[in-house]
């Protein structure tokens, strides 16, 4: 794999972090990219060498294309677009896997747990450099395991492709997205795990999302909630808390203001029987309900935008929510404040989206929006928020 010598290129990292808003410390950046500050501090001084893999982790940290880092200044196309062929490859021969390695049942288990640490970390170039030879091999582990063995190995290919799919929507290939929901949906039930089948629920509805098919995915997140069991331990407190969330979000894309009420008040009191956490993939507990009120708000428009603000000012999304939650949060309290006439307001808290989690951001098509109405308005420091519309590819 390339070494990028000191050419320049730990000169321009420190660049970008300097310029930040908010400005990343070295600490922050090493967390980011998941390597040690030893690392970022000789890189940037010049007294080590960069591998490309490591490179591509730093620049996701900052948001920017790895090929303003290098020195040789190459093409801009990024791994995350480049692996979506790779990923749709993958899913095609599911059923007629090719031969390969097949790694111990407690080495796969590590490995996917590393891809639903990256996808609530919004590290997608990880996992679209990593998912499709995991989604290969999970698929031989299928076909070749012991029946005893068969549910665990469906939930953790479950668990893969939801961090596959995480890529694929983000950067928007949808109908590659909703071929990866079909197929989770097919073979979930194989696991005979009701909190499996919950989280599949929960991601299935990106597949309204994209197509603006709320009613309809209103209707099929209130029929995985009838089929959920009563909610007695913390998972099965958390799967349909989380399910709630998500028909409250919908409900209100959908204009049904009812029932977005009445499914954020039943997140909420599901919410008060349990910790903040991730179950089952997802994250739910007071702080996510919280986060939801904003959605809710947003997904409504009109007179419920001032409730988006009111949680604001009172709350903010605390450090230990996952990175793509937290940064989704002020995504969304940025439309509101745009909404409310607090232009610069919504530009600083799509700085802060930023600087939480960059790739969410940049991919993010309420961003490119939201940041090609601020430079129409002219209400920010012109070459500040050029440079963020550029960044983020608004027109």
């Amino acid at each position: 794999m390339p070494i990028h010598s000191r050419s320049g290129v730990g000169g321009r990292i420190a660049y970008y972090r300097s310029v930040m808003r908010p400005k990343m410390t070295q600490q922050q950046l090493a967390d980011a990219a998941c390597v040690s500050v030893g690392a970022i501090r000789k890189i940037e001084q010049g007294d080590r060498g960069i591998s490309d893999a490591t490179l591509e982790s730093i620049a996701d940290a900052l948001g920017v294309d790895s090929s303003r880092l290098r020195s040789d200044r190459g093409a801009a196309s990024t791994p995350v677009h480049e692996s979506l062929p790779l990923l749709s490859a993958v899913l095609l021969t599911h059923e007629f896997p090719e031969d390969g390695p097949m790694r111990p049942l407690d080495e796969l288990r590590i490995a996917v747990a590393g891809s639903e640490r990256w996808r609530l970390a919004a590290q997608y170039t990880r996992i679209a450099r990593q998912l499709p030879s995991l989604l290969a091999e999970l698929a031989r582990s299928y076909h070749q395991v012991p029946a005893r063995e068969r549910a665990e190995i469906v939930t953790l290919l479950v668990k893969a492709y939801r961090a596959a799919d995480a890529v694929a929507y983000k950067f928007g290939a949808h109908d590659l997205s909703a071929r990866m929901v079909d197929l989770m949906r097919r073979i979930a039930p194989e696991a005979e795990d009701s909190l499996l089948s919950a989280s599949v629920a929960y991601v299935s509805t990106e597949t309204f999302f994209a197509a603006r098919a709320h009613a309809a995915g209103l209707c099929a997140l209130e029929k995985a909630l009838a089929q959920t069991p009563t909610p007695t331990t913390p998972a099965e407190v958390a799967a349909r808390g989380a399910l709630h969330m998500r028909a409250a979000v919908i409900a209100g894309r959908a204009s049904a203001v009812s029932a977005a009420q009445t499914h954020l008040t039943e997140a909420t009191a599901l919410a008060t029987r349990i910790r903040e956490g991730v179950y089952h993939g997802t994250a739910f507990g007071p702080d996510s309900v919280r986060i939801h009120e904003v959605s809710v708000a947003v997904s409504l428009g009109h007179d419920h935008v001032s409730q988006a603000l009111d949680v604001a000012r009172e709350w903010k999304p605390p450090s230990d929510l996952p990175a793509e939650r937290r940064s989704g949060f002020y995504i969304e309290l940025a439309r509101a404040q745009l909404w409310s006439g607090k232009a610069e307001h919504a530009f600083e808290s799509l700085k802060v989206a930023r600087h939480i989690a960059p790739q969410h951001t940049r991919e993010h098509p309420w961003v490119r929006e939201d940041a090609a109405t601020l430079r129409r308005l002219k209400r920010a420091d012109s070459e500040t928020l050029t440079n963020f519309a550029e960044w983020c590819a608004a027109t």
